[in-house]
């Protein structure tokens, strides 16, 4: 797998806002990708060094379109710790 095709998009929410100031970064990966790749893609692309990396597989929510009932597509998650003062320049706004 391709490092540039497993980092899809970042997350961003309030909740991912807040880790941002204790350095940890959310992004919406590719489901076949496991930690290691994941903290590969982060090294390569954004020039940091990441410590740790946490998956979490997040569920479809369940939704209704007038009659219908259905469910939104599951999708993979992976909180990335970068090394103590770094930080991805992208998501400071610099």
């Amino acid at each position: 797998m391709q490092y540039d095709s497993i980092l899809i998009e970042p997350v961003l929410s309030e909740k991912s806002n807040e880790m941002r100031e204790m350095g940890k970064y959310a992004f919406r990966v590719d489901p076949r990708a496991d930690k290691t790749q994941v903290m590969e893609a982060v090294r390569r692309m954004f020039d940091v060094h990441p410590v740790s990396c946490a998956i979490i597989n997040v569920g479809g929510k369940p939704k209704r379109l007038r009659y219908r009932t259905g469910k939104t597509s599951s999708w993979k998650k992976a909180i990335v710790t970068l090394k103590k003062g770094e930080a991805i320049k992208v998501f400071e706004g610099a």
